[in-house]
């Protein structure tokens, strides 16, 4: 069977709740909710709003979680980024754990890819059941980020960032910024990805918020513009189905050729080809709206 993807074309704290429940988890223990907390800048702010995903939070009694980057900002140390925690109004809703605050740990891959292991803050496993929560919009490198993302290099610590961007060959942040080849990097993502789903082996699952759609990422304080209409509300447990379910909308849509010039440049849609190809999930999927 194909997998299922939830769609609402309503952005509301009530349909981000419907959009959850559709998907009939029942999580038990602690529940992390994985948001990008946003980087602060002179254009930055397209990031998820507070407001908009309180009762969604609150519903699972979840914990905002959020890893540590790998560049020079305002979320490369713990105690900056708790700050931008508060700064953008996250700490108002619910508690924030910054996951990589107190080291890092290795989970495995599958073998045959470029990594050899995904590096995660060692808080991940102070969790039962995550919740990835993604606002979807363009990426300078990925050329896209939605829930594959954001289960990769998002759960990532900042050395694990440094490992998926260089598909393995740098494993500290320490060691300085090392790209790799971009199909090599697209690749490390959805294996990143797989690991953190298998981590959790069933206790997870996929909402993406298709608004304020930039070319450009949370991570860019100084992001370009929202350059097309918002799409609405995504859910699945299944994240290639439920980003590709996103793109397939962004390819319909009349105003989003800055955007699919953003993921085309990038090659980014290989992501999900080589995430389907490992397993991860299905670029084939039955939307449901609702």
């Amino acid at each position: 069977m194909k997998p299922i993807v939830y769609h609402t074309d309503a952005i509301t704290p009530e349909s981000l709740v419907q959009a959850y429940q559709k998907l009939g988890c029942t999580p038990t223990g602690r529940v992390a909710v994985k948001i990008s907390t946003g980087e602060p800048g002179p254009r930055g702010g397209n990031w998820l709003d507070p407001a908009l995903i309180k009762d969604l939070v609150q519903l699972v009694d979840g914990t905002i979680v959020e890893s540590n980057t790998a560049y020079d900002g305002k979320r490369l140390h713990t105690d900056d980024h708790r700050q931008v925690a508060v700064d953008h109004g996250y700490t108002e809703i619910a508690d924030v754990d910054i996951l990589d605050a107190d080291g890092t740990m290795d989970l495995p891959t599958r073998p045959g890819g470029h990594l050899d292991r995904d590096i995660v803050g060692t808080h991940v496993d102070n969790y039962d059941f995550v919740i990835i929560l993604s606002h979807f919009k363009g990426h300078i490198m990925g050329g896209f980020g939605g829930a594959v993302k954001n289960t990769s290099i998002g759960m990532a610590s900042s050395d694990g960032k440094m490992n998926i961007h260089s598909a393995g060959a740098v494993t500290s942040v320490d060691a300085g910024w090392t790209s790799a080849e971009q199909d090599d990097f697209l690749e490390s993502m959805a294996e990143a990805a797989q690991a953190v789903a298998d981590h959790f082996d069933g206790r997870i699952c996929y909402i993406n918020v298709a608004n304020k759609i930039s070319v450009d990422c949370d991570c860019d304080g100084n992001a370009a513009p929202p350059s097309m209409a918002d799409l609405g509300v995504f859910a699945s447990l299944d994240p290639v189905a439920v980003d590709k379910a996103v793109t397939d909308k962004i390819w319909a849509a009349p105003d989003s050729a800055e955007v699919i010039e953003r993921i085309e440049s990038r090659h980014g849609l290989h992501t999900l080809e080589h995430a389907e190809k490992l397993g991860l999930g299905s670029q084939e999927y039955d939307l449901v709206t609702f």
